[in-house]
C-alpha cells in the first residue's frame, strides 16, 4: 500500500508540475507521498526522521512548502519543498 501511495504521489506531483503547477494536483500528490512514506517506514520512524535536531531546517522548509501549496501558492510552495528536500537528504 505504501509503495503505491508514494508512486501515485510522485505521479500527481509530476503531473501537477506538467500542467503549469496546478495546486490541486500538487496538494494531492504531497498528501499521498507523505502518507505513503508513513505506510512504508512507520509513523514513529517517519516522525523521528523528520524531527531530528540537525534536520529541523529542512523539515521546516519541506512541511512549510506543503502548507503553502495547500494554501494555493504552488510555485512558491514547490520551491520551498525543493529547498527543504535538499536540506533533508544531503
Amino acid at each position: 500500500i505504501g509503495v503505491g501511495l508514494v508512486g501515485f504521489g510522485l505521479f500527481f506531483l509530476l503531473f501537477g508540475m506538467l500542467l503549469y503547477f496546478d495546486s490541486v494536483l500538487l496538494a494531492f500528490g504531497n498528501i499521498l507521498f507523505l502518507s505513503g512514506l508513513v505506510f512504508i517506514i512507520g509513523f514513529k520512524r517517519t516522525f523521528t526522521f523528520f524531527f531530528q535536531r540537525p534536520k529541523m531546517k529542512g523539515t521546516s522548509f519541506f512541511l512549510g512548502g506543503v502548507v503553502v501549496v495547500l494554501m494555493r501558492w504552488p510555485l512558491l510552495g514547490m520551491l520551498l519543498e525543493a529547498y527543504g528536500f535538499i536540506n533533508l537528504f544531503r
